[in-house]
């Protein structure tokens, strides 16, 4: 006959599990006069155990999870330690960082065989819901729940049980034992029923002095006192499975099988038919809505958000338990994804909270409600999820837009916003876009990148990074110039950080990105019509205000319109030490574009005096560029010398020398420098700077 797997686990630390399996194991021994195993599965508590039963084992879990060999009689009495009173002991190591290296996968072949080779299995899992105690429920037959009783342990196993559920484990097979119990407290077995939703199976009296005296003397309180209140308890729990014929009624209940499942991907499009993934994760949706109004929420609470997490997913769970889900849900990694997937799109970003959270995604592309394209590497690559329909796309858009005051219509299908972390985001919507909602979200860097990054990155060279220290410093007006994606905010965050912390800087962008490390730092953001129509803030406007702020610096995010023109005067007209950024592929490109950009202000001015103040207010230009194997770099620093007739004259100080690709089909080159030595430097050395001229020699 074969044998079962009981699993215990406490809702929090302190209610005394692990002595109440410890001494399940030896009433198990005694009362089926059985040989019975007790195994120790908690990490938190190493060694807990071997104090409580005072065996000493031959080798522990993390060796039984080595094992490669067959698990029979004579192999498992290799790591076993014994008592005379019948119970057999494998205990966890009692170095904490020892036993997180416990391979979980591995401990499955043998718990698969125990119950061939035991009648009755007692595993100590802990209290957290770990890898180690989920390998245990998934051959255990029965587990059982410690809880003492007080409120806040309640709610604790009440969140365990819930996890429990949701991971797809029968609610028939977990149960109740409260520990501590006493007459007359005001917290009863029936109050802490109700409170977790299953009734309490068994109760085990409050013992202090025989369990302080078991501790001490390393002996389970069992094998000393039997008849105590404690042992008393633990024997009626005991029996009652016994009488009840709980574990053979419970071997025949399908529970989840981890070991088996892999990671769910079933939520891209199926070609040609329904998706049945999708079609479930609709029906959730639609009664979810019913259900409870998600708009109500404060966003901003993150308790709020927290309990609000909580209470959708248990509604959740609720409903897919009235959803005929055979043949889609098999497993309880199934369960956990589409959980996951309702809540996301729920309460979150859909299937790109697992997208914004992976800080190797430089990128995100939603083109309507069946692709999402992201960048890795450098590589724009496909994702295999995808959200539910284009409903759950506009209400992700709305969700990011709305904590800004940015708005999303018909009259105005177009937004850009920003996430909290600072990413930038970019949306469009029907009737625009013709697939259903675009989402562009440019991620934003957790950590500030510095010159050194850059450097390490092969962005630039370390000559080249000491040199644009000294040009900011020396306040030099910058231009960086470079197409999309070419990392243009990334250079102009890394120069900002060279400016001097006693200076005043103001910033002006469209949506706010750029992070400088000073404190005295104004930043401004452009805002959108009203409803009405009215009330627009254009970065013009922005540019305007910043010259009756007293800025020592003045740093345009884009220069993509009329704002070239107030730009240009500032620079010209003492706010010396500006930067700002233009969509070019080239340094005399990028001229062309800021005397078109000038035009927009429609400002009547010839094209040779907007030429004249291009030469005279711009004083060097930095070429970025995205090249083919995806690597960011600085292609050209580049000097504007003045006007030489109606031209504006150019001189590269620093340039990138593309010499071919390798096997890997990544870039090989160099960067050169081309010997001359910008104007700046002698006023410069006049003033008393030391700007070593090996800056402008090739390494």
């Amino acid at each position: 006959m074969a044998g079962h797997i009981i699993s215990i686990i406490g809702g929090k630390g302190g209610v005394g599990k692990s002595q109440v399996a410890a001494n399940l194991a030896f009433a198990f021994a005694a009362e089926n006069r059985s040989k019975t195993l007790l195994l120790d599965f908690d990490k938190q508590a190493s060694g807990d155990q071997n104090i409580i039963t005072g065996i000493k084992c031959k080798k522990n879990i993390k060796e039984l999870s080595e094992f490669n060999g067959a698990m029979d009689p004579r192999s498992i009495n290799m790591f076993i330690g014994q008592h005379k009173m019948g119970v057999h002991y494998i205990g966890m190591p009692n170095d904490p960082n020892v036993a997180e290296q416990i391979n979980a996968e591995g401990l499955g072949k043998t718990l698969k065989a125990l119950p061939n080779l035991y009648q009755t299995t007692i595993i100590d899992c802990g209290s957290e819901l770990n890898d180690l105690a989920l390998k245990a429920l998934e051959f255990s037959t029965l587990i059982f729940l410690v809880v003492t009783p007080d409120l806040l342990a309640a709610n604790q196993t009440k969140r365990v049980f819930s996890e429990l559920t949701t991971m797809l484990f029968p609610k028939e097979m977990m149960h109740i034992i409260v520990n501590q119990f006493q007459k007359g407290h005001p917290v009863t077995a029936d109050t802490i029923g109700r409170q977790i939703g299953k009734p309490v199976f068994g109760v085990v009296a409050k013992d202090d002095q025989s369990c302080l005296r078991a501790l001490s003397s390393s002996t389970p309180l069992y094998s000393i006192a039997k008849n105590s209140p404690f042992s008393q308890g633990i024997t009626d729990i005991v029996r009652k499975l016994k009488q009840r014929n709980v574990l053979a009624s419970l071997e025949k209940l399908q529970k989840p099988d981890g070991a088996q499942a892999k990671k769910k991907t079933s939520s891209a499009p199926v070609p040609g038919g329904k998706n049945p993934w999708l079609d479930l994760k609709s029906r959730i949706h639609k009664s979810l809505v019913e259900e409870m109004d998600m708009k109500k929420q404060d966003d901003n609470d993150p308790k709020a958000q927290i309990i609000l997490r909580e209470k959708t997913k248990k509604l959740v769970v609720e409903l897919l338990g009235k959803e005929d889900t055979k043949g889609i849900l098999n497993t309880r990694e199934d369960m956990n994804q589409i959980v996951k997937e309702v809540l996301d799109e729920a309460l979150g970003l859909g299937p790109l909270e697992d997208m914004l959270s992976d800080k190797s995604i430089s990128e995100i592309m939603v083109v309507g409600p069946d692709k999402i394209f992201y960048e890795q590497g450098g590589k724009v690559k496909v994702s295999d999820v995808v959200f539910t329909n284009n409903r759950q796309v506009l209400n992700v858009i709305e969700r990011i837009v709305a904590p800004i005051g940015r708005r999303i219509d018909e009259k105005t299908p177009y937004v850009d916003a920003r996430l909290v972390d600072g990413s930038r985001v970019h949306a469009i919507i029907p009737p625009c876009a013709l697939d259903g909602g675009t989402i562009t979200i440019r991620k934003f860097p957790e950590n500030r990148l510095t010159y050194k990054d850059l450097v390490n990155f092969g962005s630039m060279t370390m000559n080249m990074a000491d040199f644009l220290r000294i040009s900011v410093e020396a306040h030099r007006n910058i231009v960086v110039s470079g197409g999309t994606g070419s990392g243009k905010t990334t250079l102009i965050n890394m120069l900002g950080g060279f400016i001097p912390s006693n200076e005043r800087i103001i910033t002006c962008e469209d949506s706010a990105e750029l992070d400088f490390p000073q404190d005295h730092v104004v930043r401004l953001e452009t805002k959108p019509p009203s409803l009405e129509g009215d009330g627009a803030v254009d970065i013009r406007c922005l540019v305007k205000q910043t010259l009756r702020m007293r800025p020592d610096r003045i740093v345009v995010g884009e220069c993509r319109g009329g704002e070239t023109l107030d730009m240009l005067q500032a620079m010209n007209t003492g706010h010396d030490g500006s930067m700002t950024t233009v969509h070019s592929n080239t340094p005399r490109d990028c001229m062309s574009r800021l005397e078109t950009l000038v035009q927009y202000s429609g400002v009547p001015i010839s094209p040779k005096a907007i030429r004249e103040m291009i030469a005279s207010a711009v004083h060097m230009v930095i070429q970025q560029t995205r090249l083919e194997d995806g690597s960011r770099r600085i292609l050209n620093i580049t000097e504007i010398g003045g006007m030489q007739g109606e031209v504006i004259t150019l001189q590269d100080i620093f340039a990138f020398k593309q010499e071919g690709m390798n096997k890997q089909g990544k870039i090989v080159g160099k960067y050169m420098a081309t010997g001359f030595i910008p104007k700046f430097i002698e006023t410069l050395e006049k003033k008393g700077y030391k700007v070593p001229r090996g800056l402008f020699n090739n390494e």
